[in-house]
């Protein structure tokens, strides 16, 4: 029996970066070997196990056989003849299939080393056609390491596109998908990922509202970058800059899908965009099972983008009105996630990355007059039986509130 520290760990320590985590494989060894020596078996798909006292997980040596359409074909082969050269052979990018033994030497069997040297993302093998969830998986690794140079090898990104072509991508299920978006919102550079999808044709495939946006035309006075895809990767660049929240990064990257839908006489102007964009993003929510908070957040930040960038012509009890719509007197959160959204798409125009965005500070001032309002002590002197009344009370009290603190004459 012998164990490899593999994968991830070893990749990150010769990048001299922190090590995320720490993934062993076990060869020589079948289930019945760690069992006896007190691991504890976690893997329902292939064999797993936990460290008895590390709780690091421990797989055994396996090979892989395609049975099947989509990621889930497949028969595995872990007997103690397993190599660890065959095991190494079934991972995705040559980066990942490097391992140590217990001594530190480096086994290297497909030129990781030298593909990390030339900042290259190249599979191992044509196997790597065979699970459709490895194409979203190398642009997740390049928006991760963007940042060190890295770029998708050509073979590697034709290779991606023969899987979207022969409609690989077609047999993933909406929660593997999410949980690889939600990881690339998560990285140094969003950005990278879904450019390498629409590279390849897999953004058309799983995003295609998205990716719908590119080729759309909009006025240059307001957008010197014109393309309304170009604006989008830029917003989600500005999102990146401004926070590490992947709610906002998703709202920054679907606030505009309704400008794909606009009637095409009206462009290179979108009028309504705002509510044409409403059932988009509801339906993309829903095909990818997109969590509640990030879901509502980007519905908030489309319907309502284009009001906040000229909040300085609202009406206070509009104000109000908006404050409300943003559930921000209960959920402040809310509200900060969609000021850096607008702020995000304000800022993703050519030209304009660093400008200021004075519509922030309005309506963070607003909300601070209205919420100031004790409600409890505006009632007590007031008539019990108001009823429906308290809430046109409360709103126009927030209203003369927001008046007083900003100065406003209606």
């Amino acid at each position: 029996m012998e164990v490899y520290l593999v994968g991830g760990a070893v990749r990150d320590r010769l990048l001299d970066i922190p090590v995320r985590e720490r993934d062993w494989v076990v060869v020589g060894a079948d289930e019945r070997t760690l069992l006896d020596q007190g691991y504890q078996q976690v893997g329902k798909d292939f064999p797993v196990f936990l460290h008895p006292r590390t709780h690091e997980e421990y797989a055994l040596a396996r090979k892989e056989t395609k049975t099947g359409p989509g990621y889930k074909g497949f028969a595995f082969d872990a007997s103690a003849s397993v190599t660890l050269e065959e095991d190494l052979s079934r991972r995705d990018l040559t980066i990942n299939a490097m391992a140590e033994d217990r001594d530190g030497n480096l086994v290297d069997p497909y030129g990781g080393r030298q593909d990390l040297a030339e900042r290259l993302l190249r599979h191992v093998s044509p196997a790597f056609s065979e699970d459709p969830l490895r194409v979203l998986r190398v642009a997740r690794f390049a928006a991760r390491f963007a940042h060190l140079g890295f770029r998708i090898a050509p073979e590697t990104r034709e290779l991606m596109q023969r899987m979207v072509t022969a409609g690989e991508l077609e047999h993933l299920v909406a929660e593997r998908v999410w949980r690889e978006f939600d990881t690339a919102l998560r990285e140094s550079s969003p950005v990278t990922f879904f450019r390498a999808l629409r590279e390849c044709g897999a953004l058309a495939v799983l995003l295609p509202e998205v990716d719908s946006l590119f080729g759309v035309p909009q006025p240059e006075k307001y957008h010197p970058e014109i393309d309304t895809g170009e604006h989008v990767m830029l917003v989600v660049e500005q999102a990146t800059r401004l926070t590490e929240d992947p709610v906002v990064r998703y709202a920054a990257l679907v606030h505009d899908v309704g400008k794909g839908v606009t009637p095409r006489d009206n462009w290179p102007h979108h009028y309504r965009h705002e509510t044409l964009g409403l059932p988009l993003i509801r339906a993309i929510n829903s095909r990818l099972r997109v969590p509640r908070e990030h879901g509502d957040t980007a519905l908030q930040v489309c319907q309502y983008h284009t009001r906040m960038h000229r909040i300085g012509e609202l009406r206070s009890g509009t104000l109000v009105d908006l404050l409300e719509a943003l559930d921000a007197f209960r959920r402040p959160q809310r509200l900060e996630r969609f000021l850096l959204a607008c702020e995000a798409d304000s800022r993703g125009r050519t030209g304009l990355e660093d400008q200021d965005y004075p519509q922030r500070d309005v309506l963070q001032a607003a909300y601070q007059a209205a919420v100031s309002l004790d409600v409890g002590e505006l009632l007590a002197d007031r008539d019990k039986d108001l009823g429906a009344d308290i809430k046109a009370l409360v709103h126009q009290e927030r209203s003369r509130l927001i008046r007083q603190r900003l100065g406003k004459h209606n």
